[in-house]
């Protein structure tokens, strides 16, 4: 089953802007500690920023160093139907369980267009397709009717869902109501939304690393059923994830790995260039002032 905690791993570089493999492994080892379900690739992974030689080796990376501890999805999304078959193959070929999708961002594809593209993705690999829509902050929305064709034509062990498009709430519903719960979704809302998506039927969870540990507690307590114990954890992260928000993909990239070098998980903070904002220092304060009051929840859980 592809459910449960499932983080989106970020890219560790080095100073000479090389995958960090020793990194990589630390946040892979990391993850599966907090009590993750498995691990994914995806847009906080920096995928449209690397190579494609890296982008399959970051894939073939993260299977060997997973080691069988728990599931694999690698983001496939491209520009061409013709390179997202090509990512999709080669992570199946690497043992990905699943690979996730996100439509073309170049342009607003017609809908018999986005259906053949996902089509094609579904049919070109014997693992099951996460059909993403990332655009509350990239990309173009992707309508609930056409979630609906693509289930009835597949199935829900086949395809399954990360719907991110703004309002992420209503639409959650929405696709639940409209496939009458047959709809396998996550929440990828870095956490923000959690408590909110769970209650409208979420599978699981795609976070970041970062925050990975106040996730999983979050998780827990929300299957629970212990409201105060979510809320507390819930706040903290909430604000965090709004720190994040203010400056789009490159505001979670930012604040992200800077935590990951706090948490001694990454040796640099370094993102793929070019970057439309840097972590400035008052920033920075206030992230540790939000992480502390957060483990301060934690140790109260």
């Amino acid at each position: 089953m592809i459910e449960g905690i499932l983080p989106i791993l970020h890219t560790p570089f080095d100073v000479n802007d090389e995958i960090d493999r020793d990194s990589l492994g630390r946040e892979i080892d990391w993850a599966f500690e907090q009590g993750s379900n498995g691990v994914c690739s995806a847009m906080v992974s920096e995928i449209l920023r690397l190579t494609s030689e890296e982008r399959v080796e970051l894939n073939r990376l993260i299977v060997k160093m997973t080691a069988g501890r728990g599931i694999v999805v690698a983001s496939v999304g491209a520009e061409s139907t013709k390179q997202a078959v090509y990512f999709a193959t080669q992570a199946a070929e690497a043992g990905c369980s699943a690979v996730m999708a996100i439509p073309p961002i170049s342009t607003a594809l017609p809908l018999t267009a986005l259906k053949d593209y996902f089509s094609t993705l579904a049919d070109a690999v014997p693992v099951p397709l996460i059909v993403q829509d990332a655009s509350s902050y990239v990309g173009e929305s992707i309508p609930t009717d056409f979630y609906v064709r693509l289930l009835d034509e597949y199935g829900p062990q086949k395809v399954l869902f990360k719907p991110e498009g703004a309002p992420i709430g209503p639409n959650i519903s929405d696709l639940r109501d409209a496939t009458e719960g047959r709809a396998c979704m996550f929440d990828g809302s870095g956490g923000m939304l959690l408590i909110d998506a769970f209650r409208r039927g979420v599978v699981g969870t795609m976070p970041g690393v970062d925050l990975l540990d106040g996730i999983a507690a979050l998780w827990k307590a929300l299957k629970n059923n212990d409201e105060a114990a979510a809320y507390r954890i819930y706040f903290p992260i909430c604000a965090l994830v709004a720190l994040q928000l203010q400056a789009g993909l490159d505001g979670f990239l930012a604040i992200e790995k800077y935590i990951l070098v706090k948490r001694g998980l990454f040796t640099t903070d370094r993102r793929r260039e070019p970057n439309s904002w840097i972590l400035d220092s008052e920033t920075k304060r206030e992230v540790d002032r939000l992480l502390a009051i957060m483990n301060d929840a934690l140790a109260a859980a």
